[in-house]
């Protein structure tokens, strides 16, 4: 339970400041995606099941500024199953993998959310999006994701203590 409630406080902390704070705070006009990084962390560190989970709520507050409610779901979801599956094959303490892979992700998720929002819709100029929104993006993600990624795994381990302890 203690688990849950500390999941749901980062998770509204990281969507109200990337829905306010980092909207001031934008870079080459990208914002980093701080709810993709807590979804690929949870799922690295915590599994599966917990990263599907957090991607889907992940995605569906994203999905309350869309038009259609869904479509970032389904990809947070994604992303936290693919980090929850490294989950099994990676070192969870080593900081390298889970920051590239979140770039990764970061990645991937502009360019199905680019086929699903533009490319479906005729506009095709798929070089602009990649330098103006892609780049940018995954550039600030990712440096973001160096001292996030840190703090989730300290946090992590502190509930994994606690729990250990009341076990």
């Amino acid at each position: 339970m203690k688990r849950f409630i500390i999941n749901v406080l980062i998770i509204l902390g990281c969507f109200l400041l990337q829905t306010t704070a980092f909207q001031r705070l934008a870079l080459a006009d990208a914002v980093p995606n701080l709810l993709l990084i807590i979804t690929a962390a949870i799922g690295y560190m915590r599994g599966q099941k917990e990263g599907l989970l957090v991607g889907f709520f992940c995605g569906l507050l994203m999905d309350s500024y869309g038009q259609v409610i869904g479509v970032q779901a389904l990809l947070y979801m994604l992303v936290g199953y693919f980090m929850g599956t490294c989950n099994m094959i990676f070192y969870i303490d080593n900081i390298t993998v889970p920051v590239l892979l979140i770039g990764l992700c970061d990645f991937l998720y502009n360019f199905c959310f680019y086929v699903v929002s533009f490319l479906l819709r005729g506009r095709l100029n798929f070089l602009f999006y990649l330098g103006r929104v892609l780049l940018p993006e995954l550039v600030y993600t990712v440096l973001l994701a160096v001292l996030l990624y840190k703090l989730l795994h300290v946090f992590n381990e502190k509930i994994e203590e606690a729990e250990s302890k009341e076990a």
